[in-house]
């Protein structure tokens, strides 16, 4: 019985929460959207290279950018904003604006405002396989894209022709199983934090 207790006042909790992050003013989104920024850019610290891949690191961010658009909704594309405009205006959150890893940056941005467009607006993809579906799309589409892309012309740039199967073998294959295991755990975590019920204007109202 106590657990059932437990549980019920958890779900109570969290949706107090989530409405209270939709329909809030303009000061609290975006001091929640810098708390963010900030989670992202410790996150950031955790990086390490793979023997002999001095060009993109392994970080934790990835999962800060993920459950920004979980948490924040499309605010969470503004705590992206702001640690890339931050970095870029001197803290040093990352190597630099101009490195290889600018594409990526761009992608959490993309990422984390789709994330969070995505499950303020659907009901359906709160669930855990909408949930893994989208951090799926979001890390392999909206995130390397652009950072292969980007990765690409600054290669080149330098005088380091690459072709599409050593692109792939720098920036994408040695990547797959930690992008993976991130985004699985943030479905699982999203699946468990976020609200299944209407907190907003949702269009699928369960």
């Amino acid at each position: 019985m106590e657990i059932t207790l437990y549980i019920n006042k958890f779900k109570e909790l969290r949706y107090n929460f989530f409405k209270w992050k939709y329909e809030a003013g303009y000061v609290y989104k975006l001091l929640l959207a810098f708390n963010f920024a900030l989670l992202t850019a410790l996150l950031a610290q955790i990086r390490f290279y793979l023997p002999g891949n001095a060009f993109v690191p392994i970080t934790g961010q990835t999962f800060a950018v993920l459950l920004a658009g979980v948490l924040l909704g499309r605010w969470g594309g503004i705590s992206q904003i702001m640690y890339v405009g931050l970095g870029a205006a001197g803290l040093p959150w990352f190597a630099n604006i101009t490195g290889t890893t600018i594409g990526y940056l761009i992608g959490f941005i993309l990422a984390a405002f789709f994330i969070g467009y995505i499950t303020e607006k659907y009901v359906k993809s709160r669930m855990f396989y909408g949930m893994l579906s989208l951090m799926f799309f979001t890390t392999f589409v909206l995130i390397y894209l652009p950072g292969l892309t980007y990765l690409y012309f600054y290669m080149n740039s330098i005088g380091i022709s690459l072709n599409i199967l050593e692109l792939l073998s720098i920036a994408v294959i040695p990547f797959i199983i930690g992008d993976v295991i991130k985004a699985v755990a943030a479905a699982f975590f999203a699946k468990a934090i976020i609200p299944k019920k209407s907190y907003g204007r949702e269009v699928d109202i369960l």
